[in-house]
C-alpha cells in the first residue's frame, strides 16, 4: 500500500493540535509540522506525535508555508490538513482504501464546519469540498498569501467522507479571522493592483450578507446563519475598506 506523510502549519495551535494529531495518526506513516514562531506548547505537542519539524523566522504566507511543509513530505501520497481540523474514522478508512488502490491523483474531502458551537448545514458552508489529498509530485500550493488552493496535475475526484472543521469556537476567535484575514486580503489585492472606496467596501460587505443568508440559504441556519452571514459581511467590507486604505496610503508617498 502507498504510504501517507500529513503536513500541517501551525501557530499557536496548543488548543487544537493534539485532536487534529490524533486523528490522523492511524494513517500517517509521517507527520511534518512547519510553525510560524509559535509562543505555546505547539512545537511539544507535535514532537509527542514523533513530527518532523520546521520552524522558519520568515511568514511568506498560507500558500508558500504549506509549500515548504510540501517539500519535507517524502512519503508516496501527500494530506495537508489544518490544526482545526478532525478526520473522522470513515474518513480514515476511505483514505486507506485509496492508498491501497487509487484511481486518481487528486481527491477533495466533503467537509463540516462548525460555527460558534454549532454545525453549519448552509450558509454556503455544506457541501464544501477541499482539496487535500493527493499523490506527491502532482500538486503544488498557490503562493497567494492567504485562501492558498492546491493545483493538482489531471482531475479530481471526490470522497464520500466528511472531515470535521472547528473553524471558530466563539465570536472572540470571528473577530480576530475577521481582523486577519481581511488584512492578508487586502495586501494580496493591492499587490495585484486592485482598487477600492469607501463606496465599493459597503457594496462589497452588503453583497456577502446577501449571498450567504439568501441565495446560500442562511436562513435555515437559524441565529447561527444570521451571525455568520454578518461576520461574512464584515470580513468583505473590512477587506476593501483596508484596500482603500493602503492606496491612500500609496499615494500619499508619491
Amino acid at each position: 500500500m502507498n504510504t501517507l506523510s500529513v503536513i500541517v502549519i501551525t501557530r499557536n495551535e496548543q488548543a487544537n493540535l493534539h485532536d487534529c494529531l490524533s486523528s490522523v495518526k492511524s494513517i500517517a506513516n509521517e507527520i511534518v509540522i512547519v510553525d510560524s514562531a509559535s509562543t505555546d506548547d505547539t512545537i511539544a505537542i507535535a514532537k509527542s506525535f514523533g513530527a518532523v519539524i520546521s520552524s522558519p523566522a520568515d511568514w511568506p504566507g498560507f500558500g508558500a508555508q504549506k509549500n515548504r511543509a510540501l517539500d519535507l513530505a517524502t512519503q508516496d501520497w501527500v494530506l495537508s490538513i489544518d490544526a482545526d481540523e478532525r478526520l473522522s474514522n470513515a474518513l480514515c478508512n476511505e483514505i486507506q482504501a485509496v492508498l491501497s488502490s487509487p484511481h486518481a491523483n487528486c481527491f477533495a474531502i466533503p467537509r463540516r464546519s462548525f460555527y460558534c458551537g454549532r454545525m453549519i448545514n448552509y450558509s454556503g458552508w455544506n457541501p464544501d469540498y477541499v482539496t487535500r489529498l493527493f499523490k506527491r509530485g502532482t500538486a503544488r500550493f498557490s503562493n497567494d498569501l492567504v485562501h492558498e488552493k492546491l493545483l493538482p496535475e489531471g482531475s479530481i475526484q471526490q470522497l464520500r467522507a466528511p472531515m470535521l472543521h472547528y473553524s471558530v469556537k466563539d465570536f472572540s476567535n470571528v473577530l480576530g479571522k475577521v481582523d486577519r484575514y481581511s488584512t492578508d486580503s487586502a495586501l494580496q489585492a493591492f499587490e495585484r493592483g486592485k482598487k477600492s472606496s469607501v463606496l465599493n467596501a459597503v457594496l462589497h460587505g452588503a453583497w456577502a450578507f446577501f449571498r450567504t443568508y439568501f441565495l446560500k440559504r442562511g436562513f435555515l441556519d437559524g441565529a447561527h446563519g444570521l451571525a455568520l452571514a454578518i461576520s461574512n459581511a464584515e470580513g468583505s467590507y473590512y477587506r476593501y475598506l483596508k484596500l482603500w486604505l493602503l492606496q491612500q496610503k500609496a499615494d500619499r508617498a508619491n
